[in-house]
């Protein structure tokens, strides 16, 4: 362009510069400040889309509510907090059982009086096999007396304890019932139930064979019942001291009562021993004038043990003849007022000693009558005990040829 005016030339170039840096080509920069236009106008359109979303379930409560309240935007951002009326919702936890403690009713007093007790009508728990005609079924006790197959309250103090630990006291009472001269026992506990009606527990312990007597009875702090027991139930001409004693503790377990201490039998008595009487032969001399005739009889006796005896007793002699004079010093007649048939007593026997005794009678033939001797055995306080082979203290009388 050599033919324009160099002034129009210098004109047009300054023109030009100034025109072109006002104009972004697309190059990268301009890319970049596109994107990034691009980037905010979304990002605005998303927070405006979240702010509506957010206010519109507000505004629609509040217009259902109709109570003219203006609710307040979300912050973006920022977690929302619900207003009073519409609480958050909290997660979902499994339920657990109530710790609440729910207070049962308290246990029925049960502590009874031995007037209360008589007045009242109970069941009773079985009797053994020989007392079964002694009532169980909605039976009256009566006072101790001397009545036959009736059950009767003891004269033994009643105890009060809480026997089955809930809380309340219950009542033991001995109950007996007579069978001739002696008594079938048993032990037995007695409660209330919720309508204040006497009610019985159960037995505690009960007369049975080996188990012949019940003498008396305690109770404990702890809920427990001790009883008196005995091997043998004295009576008629027995002896109270032949029976054998034992405490014995009782426990409420699994809905009745089990021993829990003490001796569970009773085993041989200690102070007996075993006396083994042998021979009987009696020898008969010639009839005098009244037609009696001199004997003499022999006996050996062995004390097999395992206890000494202080001394010897010799019964039913006296029914076989009478003694000689000079038997006496040796054979002391005995009046000791017993029921055992003793004619005369004699010194007594180590453990494992043996003796012979020979005695001289006075016999009426015509009287005999399948005469026998039986031996006694006594301690040194004058009484008479039991054997522990009962047969080995008899002996027939044979008389000689």
């Amino acid at each position: 362009m050599s033919d324009i005016d160099p002034r129009l030339r210098e004109r047009f170039a300054a023109y030009r510069a100034e025109t072109i840096s006002q104009i972004a080509g697309p190059g990268p920069d301009q890319a970049r400040r596109t994107l990034r236009r691009r980037r905010q106008a979304r990002a605005a359109a998303v927070a405006v889309t979240a702010i509506v979303l957010a206010v519109a379930p507000i505004v629609a409560n509040a217009a259902l509510r109709n109570d003219g309240s203006v609710p307040t935007p979300a912050q973006t951002g920022e977690p929302t907090t619900p207003p009073p009326s519409a609480p958050a919702p909290t997660p979902s936890t499994p339920l657990t059982p109530s710790t609440t403690t729910t207070t049962s009713p308290a246990a029925p007093d049960g502590r009874i009086s031995r007037a209360q007790l008589l007045a009242a009508r109970v069941d009773l728990p079985a009797w053994p096999s020989y007392a079964s005609h002694c009532a169980t079924s909605d039976v009256r006790l009566r006072p101790s007396g001397r009545d036959t197959g009736v059950s009767t309250l003891a004269d033994l103090d009643l105890g009060y304890t809480d026997l089955d630990g809930d809380g309340a006291t219950e009542t033991v009472a001995l109950v007996t019932c007579r069978l001739g001269e002696a008594s079938a026992k048993q032990l037995v506990a007695f409660d209330r139930d919720r309508h204040g009606r006497i009610v019985t527990m159960a037995r505690v312990v009960g007369t049975m064979e080996g188990l012949d007597d019940i003498t008396d009875a305690a109770v404990t702090e702890d809920g427990k019942v001790r009883a008196q027991v005995a091997d043998i139930q004295p009576c008629c001409s027995t002896p109270s001291y032949w029976a054998q004693n034992q405490w014995r503790t009782y426990r409420w377990h699994d809905g009745r009562f089990t021993q829990s201490d003490g001796p569970r039998s009773f085993g041989k008595d200690p102070r007996l021993t075993d006396l083994v009487l042998t021979g009987g032969n009696l020898v008969l001399g010639p009839a005098g004038a009244d037609g009696k005739r001199p004997g003499t009889l022999s006996l050996s006796l062995t004390n097999t043990g395992p206890v000494d005896v202080a001394h010897v007793g010799f019964a039913e002699i006296g029914q076989i003849g009478a003694m000689s004079t000079a038997d006496s010093s040796i054979c002391v007649p005995w009046r000791g007022g017993d029921d055992s048939g003793t004619t005369c007593r004699t010194a007594g026997l180590r453990a494992g000693e043996r003796r012979t005794y020979t005695f001289h009678l006075l016999v009426d033939p015509t009287a005999l009558r399948q005469p026998s001797v039986r031996v006694v055995h006594y301690d040194d306080q004058d009484r008479r005990w039991q054997d522990l082979t009962f047969k080995n203290n008899f002996v027939e009388v044979r008389v000689a040829p």
